[in-house]
């Protein structure tokens, strides 16, 4: 059955973060990224799982994926593409932005993109920052991104959180360079009592009540008259990935918690809303994006 319109039609923004269930952050002080190639894959069978449940809502989104994933599943990446979704950065290997400098991060999304465009056959022009490590410790990589001809960015998440965040940036799209039409489209947040509550996917959704996800969808499209921006990964519809013994029991729960009615969840929330491509969502939103070359500074004008 095909998505219809939330509130005041607005096409939501669909992405999913493409990685393997070792590559997550919140395992990566027990698995380093040398025994990767040892480990059994299980993205692209739970890639074509959610292209199925796309199809199955007459849903578009974007595929924000690891250059390390794009180099050894290129055919998983032209699957993705060939039913007319869009394929684009998440990095090479989820190394975070604030680990890295001008130099080793440009190198990074240059090889990321290369792989993902040789096995897609795809131009990519989106990117998104592993665990949204876009923040305000790292806001030059705005101007990286702007130097490689990057159209647009969903890498801040502009909230506080104990792995990521950018807690001042605006809720909504903005132009981060000064004098380029780069645009940065924050994951969704909602407001509640004078509070950010973190609204646009992954965890919060699988954890928290579906209702909390449908409402703070309705306030953003509603009430801030704005699009959704929703992400999640291809490890959260398997319930039968293998479990990592020795991680620290928080990320054991968040990574673990709900597996099993992730998918039925997503069903659910593609057949309420409506949902699009990132870089359709990007141009949209480019002629509501200011320039705010600090946008800490000017968060509460922009909120």
């Amino acid at each position: 059955m095909p998505s219809h319109a939330g509130p005041a039609g607005h096409v939501n923004g669909l992405s999913v973060d493409v990685e393997d269930w070792f590559q997550v952050g919140a395992f990566e002080t027990v698995i380093d990224r040398t025994e990767w190639n040892g480990l059994a894959s299980r993205v692209e069978r739970n890639c074509d799982a959610i292209l199925q449940l796309f199809d199955d809502a007459n849903a578009k989104g974007t595929f924000f994926t690891l250059g390390w994933v794009a180099e050894r599943h290129p055919e998983l990446l032209r699957r993705i593409a060939g039913q007319g979704h869009e394929i684009a950065s998440h990095g090479w290997d989820h190394e975070r932005v604030f680990r890295l400098d001008h130099r080793t991060f440009a190198a990074d999304i240059s090889r990321a993109r290369k792989a993902i465009e040789d096995a897609s056959g795809k131009a990519v022009t989106g990117y998104r920052a592993p665990s949204f490590s876009i923040d305000a410790r790292t806001p030059w990589a705005f101007e990286v991104l702007a130097e490689q001809g990057y159209a647009y960015s969903s890498s801040v998440a502009p909230v506080a959180h104990d792995h990521y965040g950018w807690r001042d940036a605006p809720r909504f799209a903005f132009r981060p360079v000064a004098g380029h039409d780069l645009v940065e489209v924050p994951v969704t947040t909602a407001q509640f009592a004078g509070r950010r509550l973190a609204a646009g996917g992954g965890g919060f959704f699988r954890v928290l009540p579906y209702a909390f996800s449908r409402w703070a969808i309705r306030q953003v499209n509603g009430r801030d008259d704005r699009p959704a921006v929703f992400y999640f990964h291809p490890w959260e519809v398997d319930p039968g990935q293998p479990r990592v013994e020795g991680a620290p029991l928080r990320s054991r729960l968040r990574h673990y918690t709900n597996l099993d009615v992730m998918s039925a969840k997503l069903a659910r929330l593609l057949g309420e809303f409506r949902w699009g491509r990132m870089d359709a969502l990007a141009e949209r939103e480019k002629a509501r994006a200011p320039h705010l070359t600090e946008p800490a500074s000017v968060a509460a004008r922009a909120a």
